[in-house]
């Protein structure tokens, strides 16, 4: 990380976005400048209770590290393919699938969570991240929980 400071190198920041409607929509991390941010949270609230229900609990080892427990769940529901996926659930049609693409590799939380939301929601969902699509459906991830 030093040597990184050093010479000012960035990481690049992760960005998920999804077509809707031949308009691109493109979220980051704990973005709240989309239009409809109140009703993506909404939508990612309703999620989050029914996947309490079925048993999941996020998997913290895929947030920040020095942040206090409670913060590192809120910000795991937040990362860009979770908003974009919550976006796509309120705006596509229902029963039709939907792709998003991300920049980074997916995390192993958001890839346990689209599995279940996939399931949830009855929804087929692609997401495309830096290694390979990812085509969730009914529960089961094409990639056999190898990404």
């Amino acid at each position: 990380r030093k040597m990184m400071m050093d010479r000012v190198v960035q990481k690049e920041p992760g960005c998920s976005s999804i077509e809707v409607n031949n308009q691109v929509h493109a979220f980051v991390a704990d973005d709240t400048s989309h239009p409809q941010t109140k009703e993506i949270c909404a939508e990612l609230k309703r999620l989050s209770r029914q996947m309490a229900e079925a048993g999941y609990v996020p998997d913290t080892r895929f947030a920040l590290h020095d942040v206090e427990e409670e913060w590192k769940e809120f910000s795991l529901w937040h990362h860009s393919e979770k908003l974009a996926i919550a976006f796509g659930l309120i705006s596509v049609p229902s029963g039709k699938p939907f792709c998003v693409i991300k920049n980074l590799r997916m995390c192993g939380d958001c890839h346990t969570a689209i599995k279940l939301i996939s399931r949830i929601a009855g929804r087929e969902l692609a997401v495309r991240d830096a290694n390979r699509f990812h085509h969730f459906k009914d529960g089961i991830c094409t990639c056999g929980n190898y990404w």
